[in-house]
């Protein structure tokens, strides 16, 4: 029984956490994701043709920098590492993000726009690694956890099946009742995000960096390194 409370426990977390960084972004850094980094071309293209934002191409920033650290997540995790060392790391980097961020709200210099450019790319770093720590470890959560468009998709067909079948296959209703625990966190991140964001900016992501450092040390102590052999 261990073994599945581990998965709820750490899907609600990095869904909950994608979530509120993306919001929290997007809601402080001239809308900007930090998870979802794709997006960042459609805004960049409406900026670009609204003439909304002069230095829309800035948004494209996040993809380098996305990359980069999907690429450093690889090498980590090529170590046989543990699992958890990604997240340690993804937590470590939110966690010194919001408490920059807090300092530099108590002395007015929040507000600074490469201040807070350089800062949402930190956070697009630590997204980075969740995504890659998604991609190595696909055995560890019900399924993505930063973007739920695929995650949507399955529930939406799950339920089909439920409504025509009833909830006689088993592996039907879990996949189903999976999806909705992965969207609902996803959601519950966004509006707790979104209202941080509103009231202190950046320095919102503190709280789901201590929350995945937590998580990640408690886990380190007993958790064997991980043959990504065993994970295709």
């Amino acid at each position: 029984m261990e073994r599945p409370k581990t998965i709820v426990y750490i899907t609600i977390l990095l869904a909950i956490t994608a979530g509120y960084c993306d919001t929290v972004t997007f809601v402080s850094v001239n809308e900007l994701f930090s998870a979802h980094v794709t997006g960042n071309f459609i805004v960049f293209a409406y900026d670009i043709i609204k003439h909304a934002d002069t230095e829309a191409w800035l948004k494209l920033l996040s993809f380098p920098v996305f990359i980069l650290a999907v690429i450093t997540g690889g090498a980590i995790a090529s170590r046989q590492v543990q699992a958890c060392t990604l997240l340690l790391l993804q937590g470590a980097i939110l966690t010194a993000t919001g408490v920059i961020c807090l300092i530099l709200l108590m002395t007015g210099q929040q507000g600074m726009e490469w201040v807070s450019l350089v800062m949402a790319m930190c956070i697009v770093f630590a997204m980075g690694l969740q995504n890659a720590f998604g991609k190595l470890y696909g055995k560890e959560t019900y399924g993505p956890t930063t973007m739920m468009t695929g995650n949507v998709t399955q529930a939406a067909l799950d339920l089909g099946k439920v409504i025509t079948a009833g909830f006689q296959d088993m592996d039907v209703r879990n996949s189903l009742i999976h999806g909705l625990v992965t969207i609902i966190g996803f959601l519950v991140g966004c509006l707790c995000g979104g209202i941080l964001a509103k009231l202190i900016g950046l320095t919102a992501v503190l709280f789901p960096g201590l929350a995945l450092l937590g998580y990640a040390l408690a886990r380190r102590k007993n958790e064997p390194a991980v043959d990504l052999n065993l994970h295709p």
